[in-house]
C-alpha cells in the first residue's frame, strides 16, 4: 500500500473510533425515561456500588428539611443576614449514577424540585462561557467595568476587576448589591464588625474567598451583557438542548429588579444562602452533567465551546481546588485521597453534587448528603469500578 493511501487508511480508522466513542454515550430525550444499564455491563460491582449508595442513604444532611431554618442556622454568624429571596422545603437523600449516558444506579426521588444552592454558581459560569462563545464578552480577562458602566465596577480597585476574578471568586470586590454588603457575607472568624467592614481590599487575582454578593454581582453584570434575563438564556441555549424538563426555576431576591432595554428584569442569584438560586430536579442536573462528560455536546451539536470548559476547569492561581465555579480535586485542601485529579464538581450547601468523572465516563449526582461524605462516598463508587 502506498504510504499516502496508507495515511489515508489510518485516518479512516482514527474517524472510526472516534465515531465509535460517540455511539457509546447515550443522550436522554425529554420527557423519556432515563435508559438504564446493570453495572455488571460495564464491569462494575453491583454489590460494592449499592453499598455505596446505601451510605448515601444513610448520611443525609443533618440539617432540617425545612430550608428556611437551615439556612438561618447555617449563615447565623453573618451580621444583617436574612431571607431575600424564594425558599422551599427539601426532600431526602437522591441521586444518579451515568455510565457513558446511560443509568446504573439511582435512589430516592430523582424527579423532585429542590433548591440546589451553590450549584448554581457552576450553571452561571456557564452563561458567562456561553457569553463568551458568542463574542457578547471578547474575553473574560477583561476588564468588567469596560462592559458595565454603571458605577459599579467605578474606583481605584474596582476597576481592576475583569470577569475572570469574578468567575475565581477573587476580585475582593466591595461594595453592596440588593441590600447585601460584600464584607457582611461570611465574614473571617477573627475580629468584629468594624475590622470586616474597614479591612484592606486584597488586589484582585491573588486571594479566594467565597462571597454571594459578589457573585450575585457577576449575575447582573451577565444579565446586563446577555441583555435579557439569564434564566431565559440558560433556556434557549442550554438546558431546552438538552432536553431539560419544564419543572426547573432561577429565582433571585424579591426586589432584585434591573432595567434594560426600558424593561424591568430580575436579576438572579449564584446561590441560595438568602434564599432564591437554582430549584432544580435531580435528573435536569444528570443531564447538565452529562453536557460536561462529553466536552459540552449534547449528541452532535456543540453546546458549549471545548476551550470554556478547559478553562473553567483550569486551577486558579489562589486556590488550586477552584476554576470558573467548578471545584476541582487537585492535590489542595479539598482532594479526595485515591481518586483522579482530573475529576471536577459542583457543590451546594447541604450536600448537593454534580461530580464529572471523565476518566471513568462518569456522571455523579447526589442530594442532601451530609457534605463532609462526599469524598468516602466517592471513593466507595469508585472502589465498584475496579
Amino acid at each position: 500500500m502506498k504510504p499516502r493511501y496508507l495515511i489515508h487508511f489510518f485516518l479512516l480508522l482514527l474517524c472510526a473510533h472516534f465515531s465509535a466513542a460517540q455511539e457509546e454515550y447515550y443522550f436522554p430525550e425529554r420527557n423519556a425515561e432515563w435508559q438504564e444499564k446493570t453495572p455488571k455491563s460495564f464491569g462494575i460491582h453491583p454489590e460494592k456500588l449499592a453499598e455505596a449508595i446505601t451510605y448515601a442513604e444513610k448520611n443525609e444532611y443533618s440539617g432540617a428539611r425545612d430550608l428556611r431554618i437551615a439556612i438561618l442556622k447555617g449563615f447565623e454568624r453573618e451580621p444583617f443576614h436574612e431571607i431575600l429571596g424564594p425558599t422551599k422545603k427539601r426532600g431526602g437523600p437522591a441521586g444518579m449514577i451515568l455510565k457513558n449516558g446511560f443509568l446504573v444506579a439511582s435512589w430516592g426521588d430523582v424527579q423532585r424540585v429542590d433548591m440546589t444552592f451553590s450549584v448554581t454558581k457552576s450553571f452561571l459560569s456557564t452563561v458567562a462561557g456561553l457569553a463568551e462563545d458568542k463574542g457578547l464578552i471578547k474575553d473574560v480577562k477583561d476588564k468588567a467595568g469596560s462592559y458595565i458602566w454603571d458605577g459599579t465596577f467605578d474606583g481605584a480597585h474596582n476597576s481592576k476587576i475583569t470577569w475572570e476574578h469574578l468567575l475565581q471568586q477573587n476580585s475582593d470586590w466591595s461594595g453592596e448589591l440588593w441590600g447585601g454588603k460584600d464584607w457582611a457575607d461570611r465574614p473571617p472568624r477573627e475580629g468584629k464588625l468594624d475590622d470586616w467592614k474597614y479591612r484592606k481590599l486584597k488586589e484582585p487575582g491573588t486571594v479566594m474567598e467565597y462571597n454571594d454578593v459578589r457573585v450575585n454581582v457577576l449575575a447582573y453584570s451577565l444579565t446586563h451583557v446577555w441583555r435579557k434575563p439569564l434564566p431565559m438564556v440558560l433556556k434557549e441555549n442550554l438546558m431546552d438542548k438538552i432536553g431539560a424538563s419544564t419543572t426547573w426555576r432561577w429565582h433571585g431576591y424579591k426586589h432584585a429588579w434591573t432595567e434594560v432595554d426600558g424593561l424591568q428584569m430580575k436579576s438572579v442569584t449564584g446561590g441560595g444562602h438568602s434564599g432564591a438560586g437554582l430549584f432544580i430536579s435531580t435528573e435536569d442536573m444528570a443531564r447538565f452533567g452529562l453536557l460536561f462528560l462529553n466536552n459540552g455536546a449534547w449528541k452532535k451539536e456543540q453546546l458549549l465551546s471545548t476551550d470554556w470548559i478547559s478553562k473553567a476547569v483550569t486551577p486558579s492561581t489562589p486556590n488550586t481546588n477552584y476554576g470558573y465555579m467548578w471545584w476541582l480535586n487537585k492535590k489542595g485542601s479539598r482532594h479526595w485521597e485515591g481518586l483522579s485529579e482530573n475529576i471536577y464538581y459542583a457543590a451546594g450547601f447541604g450536600g448537593n453534587f454534580i461530580v464529572i468523572d471523565k476518566e471513568n465516563d462518569l456522571v455523579v449526582v447526589t442530594r442532601w448528603l451530609e457534605p463532609n461524605k462526599i469524598g468516602v462516598f466517592m471513593k466507595m463508587v469508585n472502589t465498584a469500578l475496579n
